[in-house]
């Protein structure tokens, strides 16, 4: 009797530990999958970021650049970024903000005067040598 119970033990765990999640997490990817909207922004499983702009049955077909489009079957799609029904979408398209990384960070993109730093370093320097 006591020989039967670790091997059920194992199967046991190995079924709490492994099998359930990643059923979980299949049948989470399916969901996402199949509520695919055309607005979406989303992630490939190869990395590449797109806009959905078109569904059909088994495919999508994704903008990756204005005037770009490629198709993908659903099961490619790992990760939807932003939906076009997100408050944060509605919001920005509202108050006309832009959705950009760099503005969110703070970070100056602009080349005005490229060589303002290259001057601003070089004054600091010199005071510094003095």
């Amino acid at each position: 009797m006591e020989a039967l119970l670790l091997p059920i033990l194992l199967i046991a765990v190995f079924y709490f530990l492994l099998i359930r999640p990643q059923q979980r997490q299949r049948r989470q990817m399916q969901h996402m999958q199949a509520t695919l909207m055309v607005g979406s922004k989303v992630m490939t499983g190869a990395g590449l970021l797109g806009t959905v702009v078109s569904v059909d049955d088994d495919e999508v077909e994704i903008e990756v650049a204005p005037g770009v489009t490629n198709r993908y079957v659903r099961r490619a799609i790992v990760n939807i970024l932003e939906s076009p029904d997100s408050p944060e979408m509605e919001l920005a398209e509202a108050t006309g903000e832009s959705q950009d990384p760099s503005d969110a960070a703070g970070l100056d993109t602009s080349d005005d005067d490229p060589t303002s730093s290259d001057a601003s370093r070089d004054r600091a320097n010199d005071g510094e040598s003095r």
